[in-house]
């Protein structure tokens, strides 16, 4: 019950969720277009602006299905909630590595753009290779 009453109180305050709001908030990447919300005890992350939005939704989608052999995931099956943050989580810093090196997934926002810059379209960005990155990540583990 308290979950739907969530659900239903996330939907009025936040029309427009951030495709990556998992990742944001399990500190694997940040955002400089990412809005923070809270609702009562629990906090959401919102987008400011709808046409990145939307690139991060597809982002995400083609992050999603090409991780699927990755994952061992058959196509058309949902992801649990850790092969999903390792999709999205992997797959951001497959892409800031094949983007630049070295560095650390900071902004979305601005990785997207610098990828789209170099690579053209999301269709063409280099999955192969970002997909080690996918495979390789290793979701925190609890404290006991």
């Amino acid at each position: 019950m308290e979950h739907d009453t969530f659900r239903d109180a996330r939907r009025v305050l936040n029309p427009h969720p951030c495709p990556f709001e998992k990742a944001i908030l399990a500190r694997c990447c940040a955002c400089s277009l990412a809005v923070r919300l809270s609702i009562s005890e629990r906090e959401t992350v919102a987008c400011e602006s709808e046409p990145a939005r939307e690139t991060c939704a597809r982002l995400r989608a083609q992050l999603r299905q090409n991780s699927l052999f990755a994952l061992k995931v058959a196509p058309g099956t949902p992801l649990p909630h850790a092969k999903e943050m390792k999709a999205m989580c992997g797959g951001l810093l497959g892409l800031q590595q094949e983007v630049e090196p070295g560095e650390e997934v900071g902004d979305v926002h601005a990785l997207v753009v610098a990828a789209l810059g170099r690579f053209g379209s999301l269709e063409a960005l280099p999955y192969s290779k970002i997909m080690p990155a996918v495979a390789a990540f290793e979701l925190r583990r609890r404290r006991s």
